[in-house]
């Protein structure tokens, strides 16, 4: 039996967003599906994959413009398939002690989408991050990585679970 092909495409290669990709590439890799791990904006056709992960940084409200094109480029495809929507936000804590609702933007893809679920994980703004916006947040002692390994595996072992179990698409129960 082949493994399920899942794609996790990420929109901002600064901050946290390129990182949690990998994570949960990672992990559902371990899981024994097939994961590949590509910058949004290199998605052409999602069509050979069982199952595709979206994730944006958010930035003053909106979530990034790579994820969000890359989203409706695929849209028809993305509509016959499991879809999962995450977001790398705050630049604090907040995200780890309760869910945080997608923003307006991203809730309006997920119910075009149908996607399965959105997740908010911490964001990451070190003294590496480029910017002229994230070296005043660090020099002001705002940034950090507020990235949570463990829950971001939970939740990549979570879609992996939906993706392999008994009610998984193209399952009989």
């Amino acid at each position: 039996m082949n493994a399920k092909r899942v794609l996790v495409a990420y929109g901002s290669k600064h901050g946290a967003t390129a990182g949690i990709a990998d994570e949960i590439g990672k992990t559902l890799r371990a899981d024994g599906l097939d994961a590949v791990v590509l910058p949004a904006d290199t998605v052409v056709d999602v069509s050979s994959y069982d199952g595709v992960v979206v994730g944006g940084a958010l930035y003053a409200g909106r979530w990034n413009g790579k994820a969000s094109r890359c989203v409706r480029r695929n849209a028809e495809q993305l509509r016959h398939r499991p879809v999962w929507l995450f977001s790398s936000g705050p630049v604090d804590s907040s995200a780890e002690q309760g869910a945080i609702p997608p923003v307006p933007g991203v809730a309006r893809r997920m119910k075009k989408l149908g996607a399965r679920e959105h997740m908010t994980f911490g964001g990451a703004v070190t003294a590496e991050t480029p910017g002229r916006i994230a070296r005043s947040l660090v020099r002001h002692g705002k940034g950090g990585d507020f990235r949570d390994p463990a829950r971001i595996q939970e939740w990549a072992h979570h879609i992996g679970d939906e993706l392999t179990g008994p009610t998984a698409p193209g399952t009989t129960p």
